[in-house]
Order: structure tokens, then sequence, then C-alpha cells
């Protein structure tokens, strides 16, 4: 099996197809990238840039450069040396384009008498046997309808503005009344606030263009991995990155069947871990994609003394109300789950309130209600306790039996909570601890959506006393964390995945890597940080302290950046956020107070300076914090992935704004440039960042025998706590923390750090040392980190 050194991810799109890719094999190799990472590639919707939206599992997108571009590419890297790794998108298909997506068509057109009515996760009894599509912008406007004929074909089509719906054998004649045709189809168009709490298809979240797919069905399983399958067998990629595992029915027997058709190739799965949860046991996968790993990475970069003054101010901005992390997601999540995932809830109340009502197995509960206690159950109060439990869970999800222990948590907490609902409750706890259950199966799927739309797309932007943290498969409930932790986080890594990715920036991260390494400093000068706030809120208020403390953190974390993008971000995080305005009600005049809040930025004098000075503020110790997660996330256990253009300044905000294009051939230039032997200053344009990503990539690469251990080195001296130090095995890695402090502790100072008696080379700058102990003033005196590596390891 081969198995990659480190990645380099490239997002795959009409602007920059597989054969751009190609172009820039040659640059990802010179920089030490291993492998490639590339983006979905099967046919999606039609302009789609992240290729998510699958509608043809048969065949390369021809926008993103066809079959023969792949080829190309897969041909160029592995003519490097480099492996291949493709993202795969086993639990859903994009059916916006009804006629685009071959399998979801047919089911529209046949209903369940379908061949691929199978394949999706539908319950026609509920629909009255009709599939329900909420498109209608209200009920009433089924009457703009219109029956043409097919576009593509004999018969006839219904069509809505620009949707198109097949028309069912034997069900019209030109000239029908659209209306009543429309009623003797196989699915039912309804006004779109419906999908909330009336559909009956499962989605990928809340996104009602995304239909899941029943892959754990055998031939629906081969025939969405025909050609990805292919691409193994054929040579052309060497891995596969699962998306999404936590939707599927059984993730494990999945990745079981996965790996026998890969014949155990390397396969990575994008599972998000809460705190210490750990990968099921057994699975065929060779770790996660480092949501884990830049968790740890942040919060050894926070200085721990910035939490009390930071939940300070958030108390005001607040009104004096102080926010509870816990009860925060636990609101949230119920939310969701009554809101645009009740549709979810009330499955589950039809699939149990029969259930609920039968006799039951006597099982050991964690709650003190007996299943006796509740002869019968209305179905209000089963829908009930299940939005409570999944308000409660803890985690994305179990994998029964694993993880059982976190549905009787919930249970716990739920009781403790709403002790009302003790008896319903028990009642409901054996049938969804039993792994056998339709039940407790859609439960399983159904916790995972409510935590991602409860806690990464609502929590996350109410949450904002230091925005770096409020990170995909972060708790920012954990403030920071000390270098003996952090060192602890990373043995365990290397003991039990040591092939899993590490990463800093995805395109699912709310920040890019260094918008979160400049926010990281505000934790060492919060009554600074502090002042600026107050003087900008005075002159470009809003109405909402919290959102505004997100607003001007992501300005000044992401500055330099255009009108266009701030504009664009807060429309997207303030109606995330739900309590000023919304997605579906948008509040006008709170959102141009908003906008009237970021062009103050630009148009006012006085806002421009403040932000200027909170910029000097923060940026320079931020580079360093920029540096330092780099070197660490390059060199400590597991895979390191480098998303796209992040050798470079990664100063992105949320998606889309972190799949804008990147300027490859400056990359190229510059690079040139430090193999010449140029030593850039630490500052703007983000060479260093580019000389220590290259030079690590290389060392790691070239020299993997200098990365078999994790040893962690301490220092000796004032400033000890300031350094982070590891061995790997011969590769020996030093960053800089809390550089504020350090600053103003004067420097390093006396403090030194033994590396043993072998000369050594930073790989970084080229400078020897003679081994023993080092001066960490002299080993960090160009810049906040260093590399070491025997002689004849350099990169």
């Amino acid at each position: 099996m081969k198995t990659p050194v480190s990645t380099y991810r490239l997002q795959v799109r009409p602007s920059f197809d597989l054969d751009a890719v190609a172009g820039i094999v040659e640059y990802l190799h010179d920089l030490g990238a291993d492998w490639v990472y590339l983006s979905p590639l099967l046919e999606s919707e039609a302009g789609s840039d992240h290729g998510y939206d699958v509608v043809d599992h048969s065949r390369v997108d021809a926008a993103r450069g066809g079959p023969e571009a792949l080829e190309r590419a897969a041909a160029a890297a592995h003519a490097h040396g480099m492996g291949v790794l493709a993202d795969l998108v086993p639990n859903h298909v994009g059916v916006a384009t009804p006629a685009a997506m071959a399998w979801w068509w047919d089911v529209l057109a046949n209903g369940r008498g379908s061949r691929y009515a199978e394949a999706f996760d539908i319950d026609w009894d509920f629909g009255g046997g009709r599939l329900r599509i909420p498109v209608l912008g209200s009920a009433d406007d089924v009457t703009a309808l219109r029956l043409v004929a097919a576009v593509d074909g004999d018969g006839l089509e219904l069509h809505y503005w620009d949707h198109r719906f097949p028309v069912a054998s034997g069900t019209a004649e030109p000239g029908d009344d659209p209306v009543d045709v429309h009623d003797r189809q196989h699915y039912e168009l309804v006004d779109w606030r419906r999908a909330d709490y009336d559909l009956n298809y499962r989605r990928f979240f809340a996104v009602n263009t995304l239909a899941a797919v029943r892959v754990e069905v055998p031939w629906v399983f081969d025939e969405s991995h025909v050609e990805v399958l292919r691409w193994l067998r054929d040579g052309l990629v060497d891995g596969l990155r699962v998306d999404h595992p936590d939707g599927l029915l059984d993730p494990g027997a999945y990745l079981e069947r996965l790996a026998e058709r890969t014949s155990g190739a390397y396969v990575l799965v994008e599972k998000i871990l809460e705190g210490p949860e750990r990968m099921p046991p057994g699975w065929p996968t060779d770790g996660t994609t480092g949501y884990d790993a830049l968790s740890d990475i942040d919060r050894v970069l926070v200085d721990p003394a910035g939490e009390a003054p930071l939940t300070a101010l958030d108390t005001r901005l607040r009104g004096g109300e102080p926010v509870d992390w816990a009860e925060m997601i636990h609101g949230t999540k119920r939310a969701i789950a009554d809101g645009i995932l009740r549709s979810e809830v009330l499955r589950l109340d039809r699939t149990l309130v029969d259930a609920v009502a039968e006799p039951v197995p006597s099982v050991a509960e964690p709650v003190e209600a007996s299943p006796a206690a509740v002869p019968s159950t209305s179905s209000g109060t089963v829908a009930d306790a299940v939005a409570e439990l999944l308000a409660w869970f803890p985690v994305y999800r179990s994998y029964l039996p694993f993880g059982v222990e976190h549905l009787h948590g919930a249970a716990e907490r739920t009781v403790r909570h709403r002790p009302e609902l003790g008896p319903i409750v028990a009642r409901l706890l054996p049938i969804l601890s039993d792994p056998g259950h339709p039940a407790a199966q859609r439960f399983q799927q159904t916790s995972g959506m409510v935590m991602a739309k409860g806690v990464e797309d609502t929590a996350f932007y109410r949450y904002t006393r230091l925005t770096s943290l409020t990170e995909v498969g972060g708790d920012p409930a954990e403030f920071a964390i000390g270098v003996d932790e952090f060192h602890a986080r990373s043995r365990d890594r290397h003991e039990r995945m040591p092939r899993s990715m590490t990463t800093l920036s995805t395109h699912d991260t709310k920040r890019g890597e260094d918008v979160r390494a400049r926010l990281d400093v505000i934790a060492e000068v919060p009554g600074e940080w502090t002042a600026i706030l107050d003087e900008l809120r005075e002159l470009a208020p809003l109405g909402d302290g919290p959102l505004e403390h997100l607003l001007w953190q992501a300005i000044v974390g992401a500055w330099p950046a255009s009108r266009e993008r701030l504009h664009a971000y807060a429309d997207k995080a303030a109606r995330e956020a739900g309590n000023s305005t919304t997605w579906s009600e948008p509040d006008a005049a709170f959102e141009a107070r908003m906008h009237a809040l970021v062009d103050a930025v630009f148009d006012d004098e006085r806002v421009a300076a403040i932000v200027g000075r909170a910029v000097a503020l923060l940026e320079a110790p931020g580079w360093s914090n920029s540096l330092s997660a780099k070197l660490i996330q390059l060199t400590a256990p597991g895979v390191p992935d480098v998303y796209q253009g992040s050798e470079l300044w990664e100063q992105s905000l949320v998606d889309p704004d972190n799949r804008r294009p990147v300027d490859f051939d400056l990359r190229r230039r510059i690079l040139t440039m430090l193999d010449a032997g140029a030593l850039p200053q630490v500052g703007a344009g983000g060479a260093a960042k580019l000389l220590v990503t290259s030079r690590a990539l290389r060392l790691r690469r070239d020299r993997p025998d200098l990365f078999g251990d994790y040893v962690p080195l301490a220092a000796s001296g004032a400033a000890a706590d300031h350094l982070i130090a590891f061995d790997r095995g011969g590769a020996i890695a030093f960053a800089t923390r809390l550089p504020v402090g350090l600053a103003a502790r004067g420097g390093w100072g006396d403090t030194v750090i033994d590396i043993g008696s072998a000369p050594v080379v930073d790989v970084i700058t080229g400078r020897r040392h003679a081994g023993g102990e080092l001066r960490v003033a002299e080993l960090l005196d160009r810049y906040p980190v260093a590399l070491l590596a025997e002689e004849g390891g350099t990169a």
C-alpha cells in the first residue's frame, strides 16, 4: 500500500481544471509535496466550483477536463514520483437540476416503480406515495406550471420557471391543465418552506438540492463507485478521501466494503473527533482529515491568561449575561431540530411512535424511569424527546454498539433538564441502543446533521469570545492548552494514527490558518483589543454586540481584504448566527447597518485609522504564530496537508472566499528565489512562510528516516515556556509561542536547550550548529522557527 508523506490539496473546477493541475505538478514537487490531493472529479451540477453535488458517477466531469485530462494529471504526478489522493462523495448526489441526475429523474418519472427508488432514502408512505420537492415560492405557485414538449425527446414535461420535471407515461396529453397533470405525478411540488418539516427524502444536512443515497445497498455502492474504483484499478489515483461518512447508515461496513474493492488502498475519512473521542476500533481507514490536529495546534499558541478578560468582554457585549458553551449549543441544536431539520426528527418520530407503545426488553438504564410507566405515547412527546436527545448528544454520532455511552449521556442530560421526559426517554433508550433497529440507525445518521448545523453553522457565529477557536472540530470552550498537553496529544497521535492527515486550512474551515494565527494574538493583548473594539463600536454601531465582535475580528484578521469579500462574509456570518437577521427572513434595517459598518472601514478615515492600529498591534506576532503553526503541522506526527495557496499567507474567510484562485506563477517565482539562497524577512508577501513550508516538506519527503519517533524537548531559562520543541527521530523542530509575552520579557535571554551531541544544520536558514546545548536566542535570531537535521539531511 502506498502511503503519502504529505499532500497538497487542490480545488479542481472549470476555471482550474485537471490540465491546470498537470501544469503545476512540477512546482508542487519542487515545493516538497509528496501527493497531489484533488477535490471531487465526477460530473457535478453545471457551474459547481466544489464538486460535491455529483450528478453522474460514471464519468469524470468534462468541465473539469474529462477522463483524458485526469490521465494527463495522474501521469504528470507519477512521473515526478508523486501519488494522487482523490475526494470521494458517497453520501449524496446533486438534484438541483433533475434532468442532469438520471437516477433522480427516473424516480420522479416512475415513483416507487423506478429501479432507482431504492437508491434514495424516501418515506413514500408519508407523502401519500409522492416524493415532495420543495421548489415553489408558495403553494399558489403551482398555477405557474406549464405543460410543454420534452426538451430532450418524446413526451411532455412540466416546467416551473427554469425548473424541469418529467411527466409519467400515460398521465398527460397536450392541452391538459398543468395543475391536474401535476396532481397525477409521482412527485409533488411544494412550498420551499415546507422543507423544514414536511419532506419525505433525506438530504445532506438541510440542503434540499443534495439528496442522500443508500450506499448500503450493494448495487448502489457498485454503481456509485464504478468510476472511482476504475481510477484505482488503472493506477490513476492511489488513495481516497471519503467525504462525510457520518451520513452513511453504517460507516464501518461501508469502509470494509471499500477496503475490499480497493485492496486496502490509503483511505482517509472526513471524521470530526470531539475532544477525547476516538475513532471506532477496526475501521479500515488510515485516519481523519486532520481537524483534531488543527485544534491542538491552534490552542497551544493561545495565551491562557487572556481567557478571563476576554470572557469579561464577551459578557459585557451580551448585556451582562455570561454565556455557557454547553448551554448555547444545546439551544442552537434544539433550534435546528425544531427548525430546518424538523423533517428528520418527525421521520424518526414516525419510526418510533409505534415501537415505543409496544413492550420492550428491560435493560439497565442510566435514567431512573421505568419503561412500564408509559403505556402509550403521543407522537408529539416522542418527537420532543428525540429532539432533546439530539440536542444533548455530545459528539457527531455513535457507531453502535461503539459509542452507546454518548447516547446514555444524552439521556441523562435530557432527563436532568426535562424530568417530565424521563418515562418516554426510558422507553426510547433500549430502542435507540439497538444497532439493528431502524430507528437507532436513523438516529445515528441524524445526530451528525444536527451537530453540524447547530454548532458549526450557528453557534460558531454566536460564540465570539475569540473566533480563532470556533473552528471545525474544535471546542471553543477549551481556550488554550499548555506545551506538556500538546506533547501528550501529539505523542498519542503518533502511536495511534501515524498516517492520519493533519491540516491547518481546508475548503471547510471558517477562517484561513493565518487569520486564526493573527487573532490568537488577541489573547495576549486583551486590554488593548478591548479598547480598540470599544472605539470601533462607537463609530460604527450595529446593536448586536457578539456579532460586532465577530465582524471586527474577521476584518482585522483578514486585512487587507476587499470591500466585496467583507460584505459577503458579513451577510453569511450574520444570517448563520441568526440572532439579528436570518436567511429565510432577512432584517433589511439591521443588514443596512451591518453593511454600513463594513463600508466605514473603507470610507471613514477614523475607522480606517483604528483598524490600521489594530492590524499593527496583531500583525507581526501573528506572523510569528503563523510560521510556528505551519512548522509544527508539517513536522508533527501525521500526514500534513497544505491547502492550495497556503504556502503564502492564507487570510481567507469562510467558503466560498477560501476557494478563490491561487497565483501559482507568483509562488513558483518566489520558490526559485528561495532556492537561489534568499532568506526573506518575516512580513508582507509571505515568502518566509513559503521558505518554511518548502524546507519542511522536502526534509520530510527526502529523509523519512528522521521522522520515526516523537520526543518532546524542554528548554531551560526564563523564557523556556515560550518554546515548543520536539525531536522526530533526527529532525528537531522549534517553534515560538506567545510572541508578545516573549518580547515583553526582552526576548529569549539565557534560555538554552540541549539537542544532543551530533552536529546539525537548520534546513530553513542553512546555518550549522555543533550540537550540544544551544542558545535559543541564537537559534531563532532570524525566524521564530527552526528545523534542525543531521548533516546530509538538508532540504
